[in-house]
């Protein structure tokens, strides 16, 4: 039988075990509302961030893989009955039709794959995750670069890095720190359902070109003329590597490179 620090390791668990750090996660969850008619907790742990989430919650569906925590969960909230403790993995969860949150400590391994059921939701409001560092930075353009998924997602998804949790804030503690991740759905989003497409297609073109240069992977499909106009309005310099430009200049490229 593996030992708990084992088991945590295979599970890439990392249990908050810091209770200030815990509450501000929790406000920044219902930031926007007193109390959201419903969140989503991934990976509910030992239940540290769960107890301020159900206080600031009319419905939490607490998500925890290891079973050998879910009767601990259960009791600790068994006269909570606006908490449901749900065994089993978040990622196999059917998204809910109405509205809600997603908020957690994720574990560091599988946080893309959260990432990206997030953002296939349909009634997903914001998410409030604990990722690493380095992931959030990245994610939200805090190394003054800007990833693929982050540009793609834009139009429909405002990504910001909101905090940083130290390591020793864990048990057992990680080898880095974590960041508080915010991703919010824009409630009109700034291109029309028309244009999806011509906005993925060129920003796929664009991130797909050698050496990084856009404004020749851009050339590929418009003429030169039109690719230097629309970096002129974009305040672009035409030397400008693609993960330099900022989600705000994609939108003014898409304005004037758009059929």
């Amino acid at each position: 039988m593996a030992r708990p620090t084992q088991r945590a390791r295979t599970l890439s668990q990392n249990f908050l075990a810091d209770r200030s750090t815990a509450e501000h996660v929790a406000r920044l969850a219902a930031a926007d509302r007193s109390r959201p008619p419903l969140v989503l907790e991934v990976g509910a742990g030992k239940g540290a961030l769960t107890v301020p989430l159900a206080r600031r919650s009319r419905e939490l569906h607490a998500y925890e893989i290891d079973p050998r925590l879910v009767p601990g969960l259960r009791a600790r909230f068994a006269r909570s009955p606006h908490v449901r403790v749900v065994p089993g993995d978040f990622l196999a969860a059917r998204p809910p039709r109405t509205p809600f949150s997603v908020a957690g400590n994720v574990p560091f391994s599988r946080t893309a794959d959260i990432v990206d059921w997030c953002l296939t939701a349909p009634g997903l409001t914001d998410a409030t995750l604990i990722t690493q560092l380095e992931y959030a930075r990245k994610r939200t353009g805090d190394y003054g670069r800007w990833t693929l998924l982050t540009v793609l997602t834009w139009p429909r998804h405002e990504w910001r890095l909101v905090g940083r949790v130290g390591r020793l804030r864990f048990r057992p503690a990680p080898r880095v720190d974590a960041g508080i991740l915010r991703i919010e759905r824009r409630p009109v989003p700034l291109i029309g359902p028309a244009a999806g497409h011509g906005w993925a297609d060129l920003v796929e073109l664009g991130f797909s070109g050698v050496g990084g240069s856009l404004h020749a992977s851009l050339r590929r499909a418009h003429p030169r003329r039109r690719v230097d106009a629309a970096f002129r309005a974009a305040r672009l310099d035409p030397g400008a590597l693609v993960g330099e430009v900022a989600p705000e200049r994609w939108l003014r490229l898409h304005e004037e490179l758009a059929p």
